[in-house]
Parts: structure tokens; sequence; C-alpha cells
């Protein structure tokens, strides 16, 4: 195990599926019968049958809100050897993005994913891109081997919840 995934894997991380608001969730040019559920939804992402496929072209625009406040570490994207992820692009807190405007703002982070990380290997972000995340825009932008379609098996965020401060319990501290 490498130091840079040793260091990914404490900090008391968490897959952070339990916290995002499924409500908010929206995945652009998806294919209809192959959805974002079976690639990020508990149970049904552990199935290697079910995927997450584009639709139209090889591009998809996946934007999960967050029931509270985030730090990001990690992300699994697992894929098949040709039609996987390659390029993927993070946004923090970017909301309302199309295909029209993704291009017009910069990523917080740019993963050009490996053999290894569609195998299920973490990839270790900056960190100090994704300190107070709302919400979380994943851009995919283009496969393995340039085929029209991109599959996608398993996406996992890993990190911990922000803990929030409760202002109306602290005491005021009086200058003397």
């Amino acid at each position: 195990m490498s130091a840079e995934s040793a260091s990914a894997i404490h900090r008391n991380q968490v897959d952070l599926s339990d916290f995002i608001d499924w409500s908010g969730v929206e995945c652009l040019n998806q294919s209809a019968a192959h959805s974002l559920p079976n690639a990020l939804k508990q149970g049904y992402r552990e199935d290697d049958g079910l995927l997450l496929e584009s639709d139209a072209d090889e591009q998809l625009l996946i934007y999960i809100p967050f029931t509270q406040v985030v730090k990001l570490y990690a992300l699994v994207v697992k894929g098949p050897e040709e039609e996987g992820p390659k390029t993927v692009k993070l946004f923090s807190n970017r909301e309302h993005m199309g295909f029209s405007n993704v291009n017009d703002f910069p990523p917080s982070d740019t993963a050009v994913l490996s053999e290894d990380n569609l195998k299920g290997k973490p990839v270790v972000l900056k960190y100090v891109k994704f300190q107070n995340v709302r919400s979380l825009t994943i851009f995919i932008e283009d496969n393995q081997s340039g085929s029209d379609i991109t599959k996608v098996q398993k996406i996992v965020l890993h990190g911990t919840t922000v803990e929030t401060t409760d202002m109306k319990g602290l005491k005021k501290v009086e200058d003397h």
C-alpha cells in the first residue's frame, strides 16, 4: 500500500452515500435503462451487472447535493476497461451546470483514471479544494477507448461530515 493511499484511509473517513440528498441528484445524458442509482446507490452499485451508461455520446454530468456539509478526501469510480471513464472533472459547490457551460469553470480537481482506478483504487483528491462541500458535480468527459458509450459500475465518495458549531450554545465572553 502506498503512503498516499494509507493516509487517505484513516482520518475517520466514511462512505458519504448516507449524506446524499437523493431528491436533488441529477445526471445528464444517462441512458433511461442504465441510470445513476445503479452506480451510486448502496446495494445497487455492488452489482457489477448494474451500470450507469451514457446515452447520446460518451459524456456524463452528475450533480450530487449533500444533506450536510462534507469534506471530500477520495473518489472511487469503477468501470469496464474499454468503456470506463477516463477524464473526470470535479466541481465543488457549483450548481446548475450543463454541457454548454461545464468548460466555462475551472474544475476543483481533475483525475485521469488508470486501469487500477477502474478496478476500485481510490483517487485521492486535492483535499484543500473539498473542505466545505455542499454539492459535488462530476463531469465524465471521455472514456478509455474513445467509444460513444461510457459505462460506470460504481461511484463511491469517501470523506467526513463537517462538525458544525452551535453558535447559540456558546456563551459570550466579556472583555474586562
